[in-house]
């Protein structure tokens, strides 16, 4: 059995092989950044709050959302009093700010924490109590972070200060038995508070490339498919057999999204009418269609739909009798022709397919305006030199810690040092566009404390002026896919995107 993923013994019946191409190397809170990581520690752990696939943040741990102070610095938040880790222990208060004082202290992405909460502690045995840098109306959106899932301080003691990679206990319906990078097998949790698996046990597999993850499911060596790494060909063969009933198909709410990142501080992409021009030139739904088959749909925001902020979409739709009239105003389309930089991340094949698709249609379109140059490079490479201003235009994604629109608009947009509108220091500069526009950190910043309507309509006041800015344009927003064997249940995702493991069973008889 299983002879892809290392000739492992044949699993026990009600036992499920899960796979996806990502591999595991911690699976210590402080450590996950991979998909692979929070897919394995939302199975494992529970966060004091969680979003459903409709966008609301619903308690977990914790047993009401935060209670604030009349200045919203202080948030009081109740735990439920039934929980135990996987060693037996209790969790509580203590526990908790054990954890959090952790994460900030070790955690890769201890910013989520140090950007928003000045002190953490213990009000009761059942009561944290967080003081807050500034009021947060998204701060149970932050608490869902499942990277902030606690850990058995007991199990911990020893690794206060420095991660335990290769071994987990926590609060999760599962209990870790297993571990390499590899491979991670997942026992169901006797004690746990809520509802018990709906299987006898998972196992986490990775296999190396698409090919190998596709011939896997199609051979029945594992019984659920994640659509991460898998290319759009076999995404779509695998949809087409689920609507054949060969298969059935789960799918989750967008938590990603790909966009351009055009370079605002410098020739030519300094000139707000080309940046315009390149906007509306973009044909999204042919573009959606040639590269995903239509299973990366059109995204004309930075938020993805259902959060809130996300529509009306105020991106520029596809003008190419605009785009045309403009890139004329530049000086463009009279015998003279821009040479239009694209930069795509080379190890990923639907960066790619976008660059050939658009830079065809462009031809098509406005050939005797502009002429798009594309070129690839390693996304790590990509990554590290993009706060240098090396890439005139480049396309990259962006998923959320958490799902709420500050997050996908705060890191492409913040910036603290501004000049016009250019960012001299900031985010926006790590994210390699350089924009800014004056009094738009005070709107970003405005927009943390507000709620309600109030918060919607400062979002949407937000976007409309980054879409007027034209430094990131969004193209697509992908949303997570799973296949599964025809005798299983159509597998289900949470508000954050991942696979809920523990609903996974054998399709009920009618």
């Amino acid at each position: 059995m299983l002879p892809l993923v290392g000739c492992l013994p044949p699993k026990p019946e009600g036992e499920l092989v899960v796979a996806n191409k990502s591999s595991l190397d911690s699976v210590d809170p402080v450590d996950v950044t991979t998909f692979a990581g929070t897919q394995l520690l939302s199975a494992v752990g529970d966060p004091l709050y969680a979003s459903d696939p409709g966008g609301r943040t619903l308690p977990r741990l914790a047993t009401a959302l935060p209670q604030l102070s009349a200045d919203g610095r202080i948030a009081r938040i109740p735990l439920r009093r039934d929980v135990r880790f996987h060693d037996g222990t209790r969790f509580d208060a203590a526990a908790m700010v054990f954890n959090l004082e952790r994460f900030r202290a070790l955690g890769k992405l201890g910013y989520l924490l140090d950007d928003r909460i000045e002190t953490v502690r213990a009000r009761g045995p059942y009561e944290l109590e967080l003081q807050l840098k500034r009021p947060y109306s998204a701060l149970a959106a932050l608490l869902s972070s499942i990277n902030l899932t606690p850990v058995s301080p007991a199990a911990y003691r020893n690794h206060a200060k420095r991660s335990l990679a290769n071994r987990f206990v926590g609060t999760g319906p599962y209990r870790l038995t297993g571990y390499t990078p590899q491979h991670q097998k997942l026992a169901p949790f006797a004690g746990y508070w809520g509802e018990p698996p709906r299987n006898r046990g998972i196992h986490l597999v990775t296999l190396s490339n698409s090919t190998a993850l596709f011939g896997a499911l199609s051979s029945g060596e594992v019984d659920v498919l994640l659509s991460q790494g898998l290319e759009s060909d076999q995404q779509r063969s695998l949809a087409e057999r689920a609507r054949r009933g060969r298969l059935v198909e789960g799918l989750g709410p967008a938590v990603e999204i790909g966009y351009l990142t055009l370079l605002s501080d410098r020739a030519p992409l300094n000139d707000p009418r080309l940046r315009e021009a390149v906007a509306h030139s973009l044909n999204r739904e042919l573009i959606s269609q040639r590269v995903s088959f239509n299973m990366r749909l059109p995204l004309r925001s930075l938020v993805p739909p259902p959060l809130p902020g996300a529509v009306p979409p105020p991106w520029p739709a596809y003008q190419p009798q605009r785009a045309r009239a403009l890139f004329r105003q530049a000086g463009y389309c009279k015998g003279q022709r821009l040479s239009l930089p694209l930069t795509f991340r080379s190890n990923v094949p639907a960066d790619r397919l976008f660059a050939l698709t658009w830079q065809a249609q462009l031809k098509r379109d406005l050939g005797d305006c502009v002429q798009l140059d594309i070129s690839g490079v390693e996304s790590t490479t990509a990554y590290r030199q993009l706060e240098k201003g090396a890439f005139p235009m480049i396309l990259l994604d962006w998923v959320g810690d958490y799902p709420d629109a500050d997050v996908y608009l705060a890191p492409l947009l913040a910036c603290e040092t501004t000049q016009g509108n250019s960012c001299l220091k900031g985010s926006s500069v790590s994210f390699g566009s350089f924009w800014s526009a004056p009094g738009l950190q005070g709107q970003l910043q405005a927009s943390e404390g507000l709620r309600g309507r109030a918060r919607l309509q400062m979002l949407q006041a937000i976007q409309q002026r980054a879409a007027q800015g034209n430094a990131y344009i969004p193209v697509w927003q992908v949303a997570p896919r799973a296949w599964a064997q025809p005798w299983l249940a159509p597998p289900l995702f949470d508000g954050s995107g991942r696979l809920v493991l523990q609903a996974l069973q054998r399709r009920l008889q009618p």
